[in-house]
């Protein structure tokens, strides 16, 4: 970026990633809540594949860890209306989950008698 060294380049690369972001968000590929951005591409995958496609952008499957944060997840399950992943998993004991780095669940909001692991938590 071209500049006169007073910060005219950091300008014009956060007018860039202004203008990217706003693309992003009228093709409903990312959203916001308390400060984090939530991103998908919309394309169907397995959850490994969506566990490395995370990793591969310099952040993690998303784990809700609060309403605002769980709206988010819900803002694209509801506009590509399908299902969406969670950094969670079952632990040892059936029926109970927990995220992926192995700490406790915050957050829960689920349907009753969920998460069952089979879809509509």
């Amino acid at each position: 970026l071209a500049g006169d060294g007073n910060g005219d380049g950091l300008r014009q690369l956060e007018y860039r990633i202004s203008r990217l972001e706003g693309v992003l968000r009228l093709n409903k590929m990312i959203t916001e809540s308390g400060g984090k951005i939530f991103a998908t591409s919309g394309k169907t995958a397995d959850f490994d594949a969506t566990v490395e496609k995370c990793r591969e952008a310099g952040g993690s499957i998303a784990i809700p860890r609060n309403p605002g944060e769980n709206d988010a997840i819900l803002y694209f399950v509801k506009y590509f209306n399908t299902y969406a992943y969670l950094g969670i998993k079952e632990s040892l004991i059936p029926g109970k989950f927990r995220p992926l780095n192995g700490a406790q669940l915050s957050y829960t909001n689920w349907y009753s008698n969920e998460p069952s692991g089979k879809g509509e938590e």
